[in-house]
């Protein structure tokens, strides 16, 4: 996953930028700014939403134009070769983060994003967790999944709400015990001390794998190691992670993951819930309808499809699909050899923001496990105020709390400015950024 066939050539940054036609457009050439600073679009809002390579966007406009049909619903050739490339798509997400694509051993689900991932996790443990008589899931699957009063889940303030919510409303539903773990001063979770949390009472562990707001990585191999030691399960917010690192389930040896489409260069509306093959089998589905349900009558309980298929209740986004599949083929081609190098040219750039005066920056200072996502407060002026000024400039920043209030807080800020890299990101972006944030204060405060 580490080979490239940008790398190794002169021009590797202006060979990748040149594929995404947005960044390309006049508009973005010279069509931002302001009237007193005209500029070129600086997009660094990738932790938001990231920016589509050309092959992305044919590849959904491609299945409209000539497969589309409705998938494991028909037999005429349309619908055969929808099913084809859907199933394709399943195997290139599944090889993108070393799942099985075995047929029949699938671990990957496809849902229309991370937070419908993580709260299908949540209702479906929560549906384990019922008496037989309300839940109708079988006794192993109890067994596996259920909470109870005095169990635990243990999850973090680094989280983004679609993590912390789901799993804060369980441990409500079920009398579970929700417990946090702190982060240090610098925005980093101390692995010992997460792995001091854990108890033979811990049930579930759910983590990000980095932050959105620090940028911070966690170090889930250690928490993974002590969480199965008691019999845990763990589940992984992969959102921030996957576009930027090479992530193997299988070493990371997580039970559960979720992730976006939209944040890897791929299209919105598309999410993916990775689960080991067993897990999936025993967890009871919380979705019903559609093409999920093997056999229903009216008066007993549905036999479900099996896993993934159980879990994909309705009609998919099957056009999103098969260009999420392009997306993480694409992403894999470029090389996370080479985009980690550049992440880290281009991270420790950014973090020159705090130098300027009147700056700090929310979590490390260095490029050591952390992403080149850089949150910083502008003393004396508030994000919006931040946001606007900045985008007069031609720079695209996000402003706000970034759905993760708890660690804004523990920061003593409500919210931030979020400066965030992708691979198309390009020292004159960073440069541009740089001059527009010196003149925020001047501006403003007069200093």
């Amino acid at each position: 996953m580490s080979s490239s066939e940008f790398s190794g050539e002169q021009g590797w940054q202006e060979r990748v930028v040149s594929q995404f036609p947005l960044l390309q457009s006049p508009r973005a050439q010279k069509g931002f700014g302001s009237a007193e600073h005209p500029s070129r679009l600086a997009y660094l809002d990738t932790a938001a939403t990231s920016q589509k390579p050309q092959v992305v966007i044919q590849a959904e406009q491609a299945f409209y134009s000539s497969i589309n049909a409705g998938v494991h619903r028909g037999t005429h050739r349309l619908a055969v070769e929808a099913t084809q490339a859907y199933e394709t798509a399943r195997a290139r997400i599944a090889t993108f983060v070393n799942a099985s694509s075995e047929e029949g051993q699938e671990e990957i689900v496809f849902t229309s994003g991370a937070t419908a991932g993580l709260n299908e996790l949540a209702m479906s443990i929560g549906w384990a967790s019922l008496p037989a008589a309300l839940s109708d899931v079988d006794v192993q699957a109890r067994a596996r999944f259920g909470l109870h009063e005095g169990d635990e889940i243990l999850t973090s303030i680094a989280e983004h709400h679609s993590v912390l919510l789901p799993f804060q409303q369980l441990a409500r539903r079920t009398g579970a015990t929700l417990t946090i773990a702190d982060v240090e001063d610098d925005g980093r979770l101390d692995a010992q001390k997460v792995c001091d949390k854990i108890t033979p009472r811990t049930k579930i562990v759910a983590l990000t794998a980095a932050s959105n707001v620090t940028g911070a990585l966690t170090p889930l191999k250690a928490i993974v190691q002590k969480a199965h030691q008691v019999g845990a399960l763990v589940i992984a917010d992969f959102c921030q992670a996957a576009p930027h690192l090479s992530l193997d389930v299988a070493d990371l040896d997580v039970d559960f993951a979720c992730w976006s489409a939209h944040k890897m260069y791929g299209p919105t509306g598309v999410g993916f819930l990775y689960g080991k093959r067993e897990l999936l089998e025993l967890l009871p589905p919380a979705n019903f309808g559609g093409e999920m349900v093997d056999l229903a009558w009216l008066d007993k309980q549905a036999q479900w499809s099996a896993a993934p298929f159980k879990f994909e209740a309705g009609t998919q986004p099957v056009a999103q699909v098969v260009a999420a599949g392009v997306a993480a083929q694409w992403l894999t081609s470029v090389g996370f050899d080479a985009l980690q190098a550049h992440e880290r040219e281009i991270g420790t750039a950014l973090l020159k923001v705090a130098d300027i005066p009147g700056i700090r920056v929310l979590g490390p200072l260095d490029m050591n496990e952390r992403l080149a996502t850089v949150s910083f407060e502008v003393e004396g002026v508030h994000p919006h105020d931040v946001g606007q000024f900045l985008d007069s400039y031609g720079v695209a920043i996000r402003t706000g709390h970034h759905c993760a209030q708890p660690i804004h807080r523990r920061f003593g800020v409500y919210s931030s400015n979020r400066a965030s890299a992708g691979v198309y990101t390009t020292a004159q972006d960073v440069e541009q950024f740089m001059d527009a944030v010196a003149q925020i204060r001047p501006y403003f405060l007069g200093k």
